[in-house]
């Protein structure tokens, strides 16, 4: 489980904080109200991310921040300050502070800021690309094109060039981000991770280049963005495609000079960031179609690994398969030691549209639903079970969805009124929000990553459809379905 230190001397918000992530059951949380406590239990108990108060009893929260940089590069410090000092955090910030909080908190705020950091955190800490004796998240490279691939992760790492990752949703962007990040010169410097796809545009701005105090409404006070906290570190901007075109042009002056002003200043500031930059989207048609900068894509293209579909790794699809059935078995606490032959031989057979992802929430959920020491075929989603031949075509698939929209669009437009998106997305969320929280097994995390969206994002959108978590996997479960665990 995640480990969380906080060290703070007022002893009712390290109370507070204890007991609402306590209650959350996602974190292992430690308190400490000097800083000799602090760092005796940084000694002993370690941590994943550190909330550290500026101002403590025995030493300023600032100093223990230098020797535990010193100590521990990888590890995420979010500063809680009060609002005399709040420039001190700011400086924090530049030397590599992951975020601050002025007193009081906001709660559900710093939530979110923790889960990016816990983020953050697994992208430095946890290793990839490993041999198959290593604990790690593992680039699985028996088939010559993933071979191939590995090469050229290997030549381009210790390169200080900017990386283009180009494949289909699933196929393990990411895991090469990581990898360039880990065997790079820059691997005791950080690591951040934006997705541009899951970041209002009114806020992606701030949050790549930060804001002046005044800067729009709301900003009550200087924000210090990722490309100014990642200085000397790495930068991954996955869904690049998805960055809007307004913001594309000053993404092109950092590229080129290191270059940026904050939103809503004046002062040029001057940064040294490696960008790895990803993408399923097919850029050379958005640059046609006037939907991504051409002199953009022609800055990041020369450099460019692509990420093969998991169809056409002939080879690996036995060994991931394993990979994840022990792994997730070890997590899940079961016994469960292999495939029958026949599970096998139909994971095989099937296409895998959603790629590595697909593949690993297919096994969660057999294993969810196993009670065997071996995976037999029946605890397969009933959409594998069936013969090849009798799998819907690409075709079929999209003449099904088009017919279900229209019909949606029909009913929506029969009963009118002014809102008709709102009503069509709603009904959207409805229906599909259930399906990916049974698909992996009610792991939230996982849904979480299959669709793109944060925790918090997920539990509003919940929220607003009057669902909880657990409703949403029961109101749509079949007999079969209750057997799920819930994450």
């Amino acid at each position: 489980m995640p480990k969380l230190l906080i060290v703070d001397d007022e002893e009712a918000l390290c109370y507070s904080f204890r007991r609402v992530l306590c209650a959350e059951g996602t974190y292992e949380v430690h308190t400490a109200g000097t800083a000799a406590e602090g760092w005796e239990l940084l000694q002993t108990e370690g941590a994943d991310v550190v909330v550290l108060d500026l101002q403590l009893p025995d030493r300023s929260g600032l100093e223990l921040f230098h020797d535990l940089r010193a100590r521990d590069p990888h590890c995420p410090v979010i500063f809680m300050t009060a609002h005399g000092t709040a420039d001190t955090a700011i400086e924090a910030m530049k030397h590599g502070a992951f975020d601050y909080q002025v007193k009081p908190v906001d709660l559900e705020h710093f939530m979110q800021i923790l889960e990016r950091a816990f983020e953050a955190a697994r992208l430095m800490r946890v290793p990839a690309l490993l041999p198959p004796d290593r604990e790690g998240d593992r680039i699985i490279a028996a088939s010559r094109v993933m071979q191939e691939m590995c090469k050229t992760i290997g030549r381009l790492a210790p390169q200080d060039v900017n990386v283009l990752i180009c494949g289909e949703s699933g196929v393990g962007k990411e895991l090469v981000a990581r990898a360039l990040y880990q065997h790079s010169n820059r691997a005791d410097k950080p690591f951040l991770a934006i997705n541009c796809a899951a970041i209002p545009e009114t806020l992606l701005e701030s949050e790549l280049f930060g804001h002046e105090k005044g800067a729009f409404t709301g900003a009550d006070r200087r924000r210090i963005g990722k490309f100014e906290q990642c200085d000397e570190g790495t930068l991954f901007l996955d869904e690049i495609g998805d960055m809007p075109l307004s913001l594309q042009a000053k993404m092109l002056r950092v590229l080129q000079d290191q270059r940026f002003e904050r939103l809503g200043g004046r002062e040029t500031i001057q940064t040294h960031v490696r960008i790895l930059a990803a993408t399923n989207q097919n850029l050379p048609r958005l640059v046609e179609e006037g939907r991504f900068r051409g002199d953009l894509y022609y800055r990041l293209n020369p450099v460019k690994i692509d990420v093969p579909p998991l169809r056409l790794r002939q080879g690996d699809l036995d060994e991931l398969a394993h990979d994840f059935l022990f792994r997730y078995a070890r997590e899940m606490g079961t016994e469960v030691q292999g495939f029958a032959p026949e599970t096998l031989e139909l994971l095989r057979q099937y296409s895998w549209p959603g790629n590595v992802r697909e593949l690993q929430g297919v096994i969660r959920q057999a294993l969810l639903a196993g009670r065997s020491h071996v995976l037999v075929s029946e605890f397969l989603p009933e959409n594998l079970r069936r013969p090849p031949a009798a799998q819907a075509t690409p075709a079929d698939e999209a003449a099904t969805i088009n017919a279900g929209l229209e019909a949606l669009a029909a009913s929506l437009l029969r009963k009118g009124g002014a809102d008709l998106y709102d009503q069509a997305i709603a009904a959207l969320d409805r229906v599909f929000l259930p399906c990916v929280l049974r698909h992996v097994g009610n792991h939230q995390t996982r849904a979480c990553e299959q669709l793109g969206l944060s925790r918090p994002t997920l539990r509003q959108k919940l929220r607003s459809l009057d669902l909880t978590i657990a409703s949403a996997v029961v109101e749509n479960a079949t007999d079969e379905d209750f057997g799920n665990e819930p994450a």
